[in-house]
C-alpha cells in the first residue's frame, strides 16, 4: 500500500458507516467523528495553537482520545497521550516538558493535577476536563460553537510519545513535522499490510490502554483503512472472546500477558465463542513464551503476528507460519528499515552473532525532546539502539536475546527502575536502592526493589510498608514494587554502576 484514504475521505465516501463503539456501547458514525475533529481543529486554532504546538491527553479508552488524536494529526501539532493512572507530578513533568498549549483530561484525573498546572502557568481556559471540573473547562463544550466543515490548510501532526530517559524521567520522542497533507505514514502501512490488515470494511477491537504506542497507533491507522473500531475500557478474557464473536472482529492488539489469562479459560469457555472472523491478532511489547505462543496458533490459527518496536520505531514483523519454522523470531525488517548489529566496539558481527541492535528508517529521524545528550548516545550515524540485544540469522530474521537490560516489563508496559530508585533513595531510610525485574508467570516480570537501609534502620516488613507508601505518592501504583529485599550492601562499581546480574543471581 503506497497510499491509502483516510478517516476523512470515508466520511465523506461512506458517512454512515460506524467509525468508533465504546465501552458504553455508544457508537459514532465517520461522519460524526470528522465533524467533531473538525470542531476541534477549529477550537485549538481559536486558542492561539500554530503547527508545532502540543495538545496532552490523560484520557481512558475511548471516543475522545481518537477526536483529540485526529485533530492534532489535522493541524500539524503534538498529540502526546499520557498513562490515566499516572501520579499528578508525573502529569506536570510531562505537560511541563512538551510544552503543552492545551491540556485535556477525565474530571478525576484533572482535580488531582490543578495544582501541579497552576504552578506550570497552563491557564484555565487552556485546561479541559471530560465530565468538567473545578479551574477547567468542560470538554463537551470545546469547540461546540465551532463550524464542522473542514479547516483550510490542514497540514500533518505528529504524535510524541514519552519514553525512557537515562536519569530515569521519560523522554519525548520528538519527530520533525512533515509539512504536508494529513496521510497515514508509509511505515504504518506497510506493517500493517504484514500483519494481514487492509483497507475495507473490517473490525479492529481494542483491549489494551491507548495511550501505549502499539494500541494507539495500530487503532488509529485502522480507522483510516475504513474499519470499524470496537473500545474496550479494559481487557477481560472472556469478554475480549464475546467481543470478538459479536462484532465479527478482524484484527486485534494484545500482549503475552492477555495470550496467559486467555489461555487460562477452561475449556469450555473457550469453546463457547466463534472467533473464526479473525484474521489478524498482532502482539509484542514483551517477550511471549514460547509455549503460550504455539497455544494461540493452535486455537485462533496462523493469524497470530508479532512485530518488534519501540516508540522510537517499528523494525521488524513475523507471521505464524515463519515463526513456527524459526521460533523465537521477531521477523524480518519492514521496508525501509535498515537492521544491523554491532560489538560493544561499535563494529559489525556476524550473522548469528549477538549485539546491540541498531536500525535505521524514517522514523528513526527524531531527537530526544529536550536532552541532546541521550538523542547522541542512542545514535550512530542515521541508526539508533533502544539498548536491545539480539542477533540476526542468515536469512535475515531478527532474534531478541534481552530487552534493555535494566527495563522492566510487566505486563506489557515498561517500567524504568532509575525512575523507582530515585524514588526510593528520598526517603531518609535508605541508604541505596536497586530496582530490577523478576519472573512472574501472569505478568512476565514484577517489579522488585533491593534496599540498603541506613545504619541503624531495622529492615522488615515494618520498612517495606513504609517504602512502598512512599513510591505510591508520587509514581503510578505499577511502578511500585511489589516485593522488598533487603541487604547490608548493594554491589557497584568504583564508578558508581550498580551490578544488577549479581543483584538476580545472589551468590
Amino acid at each position: 500500500m503506497d497510499h491509502v484514504s483516510t478517516f476523512l475521505d470515508i466520511a465523506v465516501t461512506d458517512p454512515h458507516r460506524t467509525a468508533v463503539i465504546d465501552p458504553e456501547g455508544r457508537e459514532v458514525t465517520f461522519s460524526t467523528l470528522a465533524a467533531r475533529v473538525n470542531q476541534l481543529t477549529h477550537a485549538l486554532r481559536a486558542l492561539g495553537l500554530a503547527p508545532g504546538d502540543g495538545v496532552t491527553a490523560i484520557v481512558h479508552n475511548g471516543i475522545p482520545f481518537f477526536e483529540l488524536a485526529l485533530a492534532a494529526w489535522q493541524s500539524g501539532l503534538y498529540f502526546t497521550p499520557v498513562n490515566y493512572r499516572s501520579s499528578a507530578d508525573e502529569i506536570g513533568y510531562i505537560v511541563g516538558n512538551s510544552g503543552a498549549k492545551v491540556v485535556v483530561a477525565e474530571a478525576a484525573i484533572a482535580e488531582t493535577c490543578t495544582a501541579r498546572l497552576d504552578e506550570l502557568g497552563v491557564s484555565p481556559a487552556h485546561r479541559f476536563a471530560i465530565g468538567g471540573a473545578p479551574g477547567w473547562e468542560d470538554y463537551a463544550d470545546f469547540g461546540a460553537d465551532e463550524p464542522t466543515g473542514t479547516p483550510e490548510d490542514l497540514t500533518m501532526g505528529q504524535s510524541m510519545l514519552y519514553t525512557s530517559g537515562t536519569t530515569g524521567r521519560p523522554k519525548g520522542v520528538r519527530r520533525p513535522l512533515p509539512g504536508g497533507p494529513p496521510v497515514v505514514p508509509a511505515v504504518a502501512l506497510a506493517s500493517l499490510e504484514r500483519m494481514n490488515v487492509h483497507p475495507g470494511t473490517g473490525v479492529h477491537l481494542v483491549t489494551c490502554p491507548l495511550y501505549h504506542a502499539a494500541p494507539g497507533a495500530f487503532s488509529t491507522n485502522s480507522l483510516h483503512l475504513g474499519h470499524t473500531l470496537v473500545v474496550m475500557a479494559k481487557f477481560d478474557a472472556e469478554e475480549t472472546l464475546r467481543l470478538i464473536e459479536r462484532h465479527g472482529v478482524t484484527e486485534t492488539h494484545l500482549v503475552p500477558t492477555m495470550f496467559h489469562r486467555m489461555l487460562q479459560l477452561p475449556d469450555e469457555v473457550r469453546g463457547r465463542y466463534d472467533t473464526s472472523s479473525l484474521r489478524s491478532v498482532m502482539h509484542g511489547a514483551a517477550p511471549c513464551p514460547r509455549g503460550v505462543k504455539e497455544r494461540m496458533i493452535e486455537w485462533f490459527g496462523p493469524v497470530v503476528y508479532e512485530y518488534y518496536g519501540a516508540s522510537e520505531g517499528m523494525v521488524t514483523v513475523v507471521d505464524s507460519k515463519e515463526w513456527l519454522t524459526e521460533p523465537g523470531t521477531v521477523g524480518r525488517p519492514l521496508p525501509g528499515v535498515t537492521v544491523k548489529v554491532v560489538d560493544e566496539h561499535g563494529e559489525p558481527v556476524p550473522a548469528g552473532e549477538a549485539g546491540t541492535l541498531y536500525y535505521s528508517s524514517a522514523q528513526t529521524k527524531f531527537s530526544y525532546h529536550n536532552d541532546p545528550e541521550k538523542t547522541a548516545a542512542n545514535r550512530d550515524g542515521e541508526f539508533i539502539t533502544v539498548g536491545d540485544i539480539g542477533y540476526v540469522d542468515a536469512a535475515g530474521r531478527v532474534f531478541l536475546c534481552d530487552r534493555r537490560t535494566d527495563l522492566i516489563l510487566t505486563g506489557g508496559v515498561n517500567v524504568y527502575p532509575a525512575e523507582i530508585e530515585g524514588r526510593l533513595l528520598e526517603h531518609p531510610e535508605v541508604a541505596d536502592a536497586a530496582v530490577i525485574g523478576e519472573p512472574d508467570p501472569e505478568w512476565g516480570q514484577r517489579v522488585v526493589a533491593i534496599i540498603q537501609p541506613r545504619p541503624g534502620v531495622l529492615p522488615g516488613d515494618d520498612l517495606a510498608e513504609r517504602l512502598a507508601a512512599h513510591c505510591r505518592e508520587k509514581l503510578a501504583g505499577f511502578k511500585t514494587p511489589r516485593r522488598f529485599e533487603f541487604r547490608d550492601r548493594l554491589p557497584r562499581t568504583e564508578s558508581g554502576k550498580m551490578l544488577r546480574r549479581s543483584l538476580r543471581s545472589p551468590s
